[in-house]
């Protein structure tokens, strides 16, 4: 719960796991009705609960959200109301989290590098039974804490060839080469667990016939080790749309890992899952900031890149916006010509700027609020307190998505 909040009346406005969150119109009403001098995280529910949905009926198998893309209770609980009822998990926190917000739901422990002790915690506590690891003594150190425990699967991840447009490249920091993992792959079944693959073909990517391809080196790999897979899977990396984005539909990632499926002939006990984070997330959420001061085409606002708008220098991501401006207790609308704005964040950090990082009227000035959407992945997520600004209130709000694409 956020401690810096001005009034009771913002203070009820906070999310507790126990209690309904308060709901707003949309982002406008929260400007009006708060007036707000920090930044607010507009949560959706439905848009959450639908997309998750639409990707479980989509998907040929079991849909993991990746907690660490959002771990907000709201988030958590939404995404659950729309099917998702196993999460990828990176950590014994993350573990808890989805053990003390639901009564029944399935953990996979998929950091390819664990501490003992929070193995045998995951293990012992909280019943987990699948894993991932990248390297013998990974494996070794994981039969020896899960004492050979022949209900679990492990997962042995592959370093594949990643998609060119990805955000980000995570084979560099995790990932078998084909023939260790085959060793590895056959080693499981030798001490008497459950054998899986699982790969990543990077974040953001913008090429679905990555995972067809991914799919094959699968399928060598397993033969190479000469196992019967229990469980295949396919990792994240699918899409959001973002300004200046073009990802192909979601169908055509799922039409490329059916057909890479449909080439593995796979047992038919074999489980397929999923690590969908970034695509279940993006939509539902926005955050509303406010501009502190203007210096021509320069905006100071009260959150930025050690705040929720990391990604818009890490990963150049530029999220839609719209300019929210209260006047005689009354939301109106610029009419002004748009203009090309850089953003500085609230801390001291000279690092906390933005180029080129929204298109907003040209009348923009002190007091107005600023409704940065598509802000559901890796935001909150990524947040931290230096200097002692930390976005943390969470409001929900009952529109569509403001868009702007």
């Amino acid at each position: 719960m956020s401690q810096d909040l001005p009034s009771q009346a913002v203070a009820s406005a906070v999310p507790d796991p126990r209690r309904r969150t308060r709901s707003y119109p949309d982002a406008g009403e929260v400007a009006r009705l708060l007036q707000p001098s920090y930044p607010v995280y507009c949560l959706r529910p439905h848009v959450f609960e639908r997309t998750a949905r639409a990707f479980v009926e989509a998907f040929p198998g079991t849909a993991l959200y990746a907690v660490k893309c959002n771990p907000h209770p709201a988030v958590l609980r939404a995404l659950h109301a729309g099917g998702v009822h196993a999460f990828d998990t990176a950590s014994l926190g993350e573990i808890a989290r989805v053990a003390e917000t639901f009564d029944a739901a399935e953990c996979f422990f998929m950091h390819p590098v664990k501490p003992r002790p929070a193995i045998a915690s995951a293990h012992r506590v909280y019943g987990v039974r699948a894993y991932v690891v990248d390297h013998i003594d990974e494996l070794r150190k994981l039969a020896q804490q899960v004492r050979h425990d022949p209900e679990v699967t492990v997962f042995v991840r592959l370093k594949t060839v990643e998609s060119a447009g990805a955000f980000y490249h995570l084979s560099a920091k995790f990932g078998a080469e084909d023939a260790a993992a085959a060793e590895m792959l056959a080693e499981v079944a030798h001490l008497g667990m459950k054998p899986g693959l699982a790969f990543h073909v990077g974040s953001q990517c913008l090429e679905p016939e990555a995972y067809a391809t991914a799919l094959e080196q699968v399928g060598a790999v397993a033969a190479r080790a000469g196992v019967a897979l229990s469980a295949v899977d396919v990792g994240g990396g699918f899409p959001a749309v973002y300004l200046g984005t073009q990802a192909p539909e979601i169908g055509d990632y799922m039409a490329a890992i059916r057909r890479g499926l449909d080439r593995l002939q796979l047992p038919e006990s074999c489980r397929v899952l999923s690590e969908p984070g970034r695509a279940l997330v993006a939509d539902g959420q926005s955050v509303l900031v406010q501009v502190l001061l203007r210096k021509g085409s320069q905006l100071y606002i009260n959150d930025g890149v050690y705040g929720s708008l990391s990604e818009m220098t890490a990963a150049s991501v530029r999220y839609p916006v719209r300019l929210i401006r209260v006047e005689k207790g009354q939301v109106i609308t610029s009419t002004a010509p748009e203009e090309i704005f850089d953003a500085h964040g609230p801390t001291c950090d000279s690092l906390d700027m933005i180029p080129k990082a929204f298109r907003l009227p040209a009348d923009i000035r002190e007091g107005d609020w600023i409704e940065i959407d598509r802000v559901g992945a890796y935001s909150n997520a990524l947040a931290t307190d230096f200097n002692g600004f930390r976005p943390d209130t969470f409001v929900e709000v009952r529109n569509e998505p403001p868009g702007g694409l």
